[in-house]
């Protein structure tokens, strides 16, 4: 007797991000060398640069609030609790994931 298995998902991996989660994680500065160098030497140049992606205010760029907009806006698992340490403990590598965020998201065009 022969069965008859119907595949409904075919697991794998995929290169493409979705649309729920960072395009890149907290600590991979090195996945994008401009905007680390950036991060690194002009730091108040990468959040403005951040809150104008954003249509903010310039001096919201590096602030927990801006993250949890961004988080909330392409709702990404997450907690101001959590934005507040990322921004407490590691300030540079928190605004360079976010711009390496929107950098993709750009790229991808579902940047908005």
């Amino acid at each position: 007797m022969t069965s008859h298995h119907v595949v409904t998902a075919q697991p794998g991996f995929s290169s493409v991000p979705q649309a729920g989660h960072w395009q890149s994680g907290l600590l991979d500065c090195c996945s994008d060398f401009g905007v680390c160098i950036c991060g690194a030497f002009c730091f108040p140049c990468l959040g403005c640069q951040v809150a104008s992606d954003m249509n903010e205010c310039c001096l919201c760029g590096p602030s927990v609030a801006m993250r949890t907009l961004y988080r909330t806006r392409y709702n990404i698992p997450g907690s101001i609790l959590g934005d507040s340490l990322a921004i407490m403990f590691c300030p540079m590598c928190s605004l360079c994931q976010l711009k390496r965020d929107i950098n993709r998201r750009r790229e991808m065009g579902i940047f908005w």
